[in-house]
């Protein structure tokens, strides 16, 4: 058995200078994995303040839809496998 994540894609994560809002869809997604709380307050398991802060900031091009993806949709995807270096591996299922 490997140990290697099975990915089809490495997207490079880019940061955008303006504040992006998350969709009410996104956000109610969040809150059904109790990843937001009622007040609308990101709150993940294992990631900083400082690091959610960043990553509001963030996108990607996805691979999958063929557009550009707020990174914390993208970290909600079922395709996403996980963030390495300013990149996400993606499995690049059909959505």
């Amino acid at each position: 058995m490997s140990n290697e994540l099975d990915f089809k894609y490495e997207v490079e994560i880019k940061t955008s200078e303006k504040k992006q809002l998350l969709s009410k869809e996104v956000k109610g997604q969040l809150k059904e994995s109790g990843m937001m709380d009622e007040k609308g307050k990101l709150k993940i398991n294992g990631v900083s303040g400082k690091m959610l802060k960043r990553m509001k900031g963030e996108y990607v091009e996805c691979p999958v839809l063929k557009e550009t993806v707020q990174f914390i949709p993208c970290f909600i995807c079922k395709n996403f496998q996980s963030r390495v270096t300013g990149k996400v591996l993606c499995k690049g299922d059909n959505l």
